[in-house]
């Protein structure tokens, strides 16, 4: 965009419907919109993790500004990389508890991306934080019975990793290690800024009251 100014009457709009991206977006208190976006989120044959979150991010903010082109979208993905193995959303019991054997004691690095798209002016850009996050191993906190006990506690089916670091799910880890502290809940806060500021956006001259 041009300016700030130019872009300042611009609509911003979340393409998610996370609840958890829709609550961090919400402390910039900038007024914004929720779309869901209309996207594949299939891994493709030997894609890296960070690879498949930059690229279904941008295709989320994409999706939504085909439909709004006046808009600043904002799209985000989120993969967990167990050794370059992606992991995604469980969705059900049995995989979060499978999930999690596999990662106690290991070293998960969380890849969440975030693209910001406005059609009309022309910008588009991406980047990816990165959260290494080391899990206990089941003597010190994450054995079978750990495992049960929390995921009947928070029932974190919908989170990549099947854990929700921001809540119970601290239980479950041993370190970990971020330039950007939102990542792993799922929106990096701090790139979502530079990423709107490049777009036009001030973020401080927007913010609400």
């Amino acid at each position: 965009m041009s300016s700030a100014s130019s872009s300042a009457a611009r609509r911003l709009i979340l393409a998610s419907t996370s609840p958890y991206r829709r609550e961090l977006l919400q402390r910039l208190r900038l007024p914004f919109e929720v779309m869901s976006p209309d996207t594949d989120e299939t891994p493709h044959v030997d894609e890296h993790p960070r690879s498949v979150a930059r690229r279904l991010a941008l295709a989320k903010a994409q999706a939504v500004a085909m439909q709004q082109p006046d808009a600043v979208v904002i799209g985000s993905d989120q993969v967990a990389d167990l050794h370059g193995r992606p992991l995604g959303k469980p969705v059900t019991h049995e995989r979060a508890v499978a999930q999690l054997r596999m990662m106690r004691g290991q070293t998960v690095v969380f890849h969440t991306a975030v693209a910001v798209v406005c059609k009309n002016s022309g910008f588009e850009a991406v980047d990816v934080a990165q959260v290494s996050v080391t899990f206990r191993d089941s003597d010190t906190g994450m054995s079978d019975a750990d495992i049960e006990a929390y995921l009947q506690a928070e029932k974190p089916y919908d989170c990549a990793g099947s854990a929700k670091s921001e809540a119970l799910g601290i239980a479950l880890l041993a370190r970990l290690q971020s330039d950007d502290p939102t990542a792993l809940v799922g929106l990096p806060l701090i790139k979502t800024v530079s990423l709107l500021r490049a777009a036009g956006v001030s973020v401080l001259a927007g913010a609400t009251a």
